[in-house]
């Protein structure tokens, strides 16, 4: 007998049953690799990403000498380079991406730039941040993935940021060509529906509402954009409260475990 979808309409329920406003699951980790000086992993619905970082660590010839996204807030200030490797098998069609890719290059810059406006680079002249991200399955919201697993990669390596950068993308129910002024925005967007809505990714600056990153690549209604920009920050607040619940998940087993001892912290001048 075959399913009878009517109630899902009449409930404004989206495709894989969540409502307008409804995060997909939310699977995080950190210090997932011992020998990295950051790591992190983070599942957004099924789309997965695992995040290294390296430094800040000095290197003489850190200026021009990376492949990948690369940029430095100041003169003395640490460099962030940003490489995104797409997995072969991380999508249905496995078709297989090179870095030269020029998407690929978008993602890198995108993330390089707003990296550089949260993280305390002053504090590492002459050094260089390095921070590998593998796409290993892909279902939608990818940037915003790849943004939240930067941040625990980068909380884990304990490099100074202002607060947690965190994304969520937002869509909107009707297409650009239908028209529709009252269309409903919604949240976190799987695969099928970026492909068919319009949508546009943005990120927060930790509990705030200041804007970080806000990336739109379709055609959208003007009078649809605040609906969406809204949408998408309410729900960067609860992305930003698994991120802290993950952290401070590690922070107390780290403690328990005597890796370090309980209210030891590290004095920094990091309005310098």
């Amino acid at each position: 007998m075959p399913l009878d979808t009517s109630t899902y309409n009449l409930a404004l329920l989206r495709i894989d049953g969540r409502r307008w406003n409804e995060l997909r699951q939310l699977r995080g980790q950190i210090r997932t690799q011992a020998a990295a000086d950051g790591s992190s992993y983070l599942e957004m619905g099924n789309t997965k990403v695992m995040c290294v970082v390296s430094g800040p660590s000095e290197d003489g010839k850190r200026r021009g000498g990376q492949a990948g996204g690369s940029t430095s807030s100041a003169p003395n200030a640490a460099d962030i380079v940003v490489s995104v490797v797409v997995g072969g098998f991380s999508t249905v069609d496995r078709k297989r991406r090179a870095r030269g890719d020029k998407r690929i290059q978008e993602l890198q810059s995108t993330l390089a730039s707003s990296l550089a406006s949260v993280l305390h680079t002053h504090l590492y002249p002459r050094s260089t941040i390095t921070i590998s991200l593998h796409v290993l399955s892909q279902d939608g919201s990818l940037l915003a993935c790849l943004v939240n697993a930067s941040t625990l990669a980068l909380t884990d390596a304990g490099v100074p940021m202002s607060d947690y950068l965190v994304a969520c993308s937002a869509g909107s129910t009707s297409s650009h060509a239908a028209g529709d002024e009252r269309a409903d925005p919604l949240i976190d967007l799987n695969g099928q529906e970026e492909q068919e809505l319009p949508c546009l990714t943005l990120a927060t600056l930790g509990a705030t509402d200041k804007v970080g990153v806000l990336v739109c690549e379709s055609r959208v209604q003007v009078s649809r954009l605040e609906g969406m920009m809204a949408a998408a920050a309410d729900g960067c607040v609860g992305v930003r409260a698994y991120l802290d619940s993950v952290v401070r998940d590690q922070g107390r087993k780290m403690v328990a475990e005597g890796a370090v001892e309980k209210g030891v912290s590290m004095g920094m001048d990091i309005d310098g």
